[in-house]
């Protein structure tokens, strides 16, 4: 581990020296890549400069323990500066795991009615509030891009961007199945029913990522319609996008511009493409991992929202909290952070157990 660290603090020192140079100032786009490199490791080397600090203290602590008169004093130092040195250790196996190229960038969510008819796309409905009020906590900005609604004001589908810093990096894991036990407005008996929905959570991708040939597309307009007559556009306005290669199709019909339909359109067929290259090159990895935290599998039963109980139950953790109507108002961070600790154990125990092969 220290030998990685030593190259990132000589890498760390040569990009100062390079943001200095007036040649390397002009060159915008060589200044701007530099000064991303160097904030994605400036934590690393703080944290291993601090290791090193608390090492040297421990070190001179040792020499004085021979000295009668500074004994008792030094034990305590070095007790201390051994103790920091844990701490900063554990800190740093955490700072050198791979990163997530997509962490910092923002999302789009596409939410879909599963088993349950109309009680499961009123629980879209909710589950695209609880996202909403968590951007808004957070200051992220939320547009929509499509939606599918119903007679009754839920969601058969409904697809949204995140706009936010690191927006992905904790909401990545709210991909998969999400299960709720209620009873149904429609429900005369007062039979508790269980419905479910699928979230799936996508990289906003650039064009650079994800090259995409003309050629390939079949673009076709409607006119966009909602539940009941209402939001009718006269005018052929939105957008079906199919993807020949792949049968992809992607529909947009929340503006009532034609381009800016067929742009948002094109934003979240990037997106699937490019997940879908990524899970593919993911499959062995994930198919390794004892954890399967940070998968996002689609297909996987990921939470229970229980109305009778107010509880809500996280699966591939165990963890169950009883204030669901607090967490539907959006305040998730405490269900979030959990999970990102968790995958990060997982992530620390694989990476253990390849450094001891």
């Amino acid at each position: 581990m220290f030998d990685k660290l030593e190259v990132f603090e000589k890498r760390f020192e040569e990009i100062n020296q390079k943001l200095c140079d007036p040649s390397v100032l002009n060159d915008q786009k060589q200044y701007t890549e530099l000064l991303k490199e160097s904030s994605s490791i400036s934590p690393i080397v703080e944290k291993y400069r601090q290791y090193r600090a608390a090492a040297q203290l421990a070190a001179d602590a040792e020499e004085m323990l021979y000295d009668r008169e500074l004994r008792e004093m030094a034990q305590e130092e070095l007790a201390q500066a051994r103790s920091n040195m844990e701490v900063f250790s554990e800190e740093l196996k955490l700072l050198l795991l791979p990163r997530d190229p997509n962490d910092e960038k923002s999302v789009i969510v596409e939410i879909r009615g599963g088993a349950g008819g109309e009680e499961a796309a009123l629980f879209s409905a909710v589950l695209y509030r609880m996202y909403s009020m968590y951007a808004e906590s957070h200051h992220w900005q939320t547009e929509l891009l499509n939606v599918n609604e119903t007679e009754l004001g839920g969601f058969k589908e409904i697809s949204f961007m995140i706009h936010g810093d690191g927006a992905y990096s904790r909401l990545k894991y709210e991909s998969g199945v999400h299960r709720v036990q209620r009873v149904p407005e429609t429900e005369t008996q007062g039979r508790i029913h269980t419905s479910t929905a699928t979230v799936a959570v996508l990289p906003e991708v650039d064009d650079v990522e994800i090259e995409i040939d003309p050629k390939d597309l079949q673009i076709d307009t409607f006119r966009s319609s909602g539940a009941g007559g209402q939001h009718i556009n006269k005018t052929s306005s939105a957008i079906r996008i199919t993807h020949l290669p792949t049968g992809m199709v992607v529909e947009c019909q929340d503006e009532r511009s034609q381009y800016k339909n067929k742009d948002k359109a094109m934003k979240v067929l990037r997106s699937r493409l490019y997940e879908k290259e990524q899970q593919k090159q993911d499959a062995e990895v994930a198919a390794k991992r004892k954890s399967q935290v940070g998968t996002g599998d689609r297909s996987e039963r990921i939470r229970t929202y229980n109305y009778p109980q107010g509880r809500l139950t996280d699966h591939r953790i165990g963890l169950t909290l009883y204030r669901l109507e607090d967490l539907l108002n959006g305040n998730l961070d405490e269900v979030i952070d959990a999970l990102i600790t968790a995958d990060r154990a997982a992530q620390l125990e694989e990476h253990a157990g390849e450094d001891e092969t």
